[in-house]
């Protein structure tokens, strides 16, 4: 995957696809997500770098309420891509762990 803006751009259309609304602020503070008076709201530290933005918001998505039939075809491609990543490397981290 390529670090670039359009990549970010694309990775939070499906958050906002979703109703979340991706905001960015200063302070120290870890990255993630959560909810404000009933609004959906993914808070990302605004000192993070590009490639930063880019796999804290690739770490959110399995956690956010998405329903990939909702999402446009181009959203639904980089939303498969994405979590077909994701449990490629859950399924690493279990057979790591697993004993020998």
């Amino acid at each position: 995957m390529k670090y670039t803006q359009t990549t970010l751009d694309k990775v939070e259309k499906i958050a906002e696809e979703m109703g979340y609304i991706v905001r960015y602020e200063r302070g120290s503070f870890q990255s993630g997500f959560c909810i404000l008076e009933e609004k959906k709201v993914v808070v990302l530290n605004k000192f993070l770098q590009l490639e930063g933005r880019i796999n804290t918001m690739i770490d959110l998505l399995p956690q956010l309420k998405i329903d990939a039939d909702a999402l446009t075809p181009d959203s639904r491609k980089w939303y498969d891509d994405i979590m077909g990543k994701f449990h490629s490397s859950k399924d690493e981290e279990n057979s790591d762990s697993s004993p020998a």
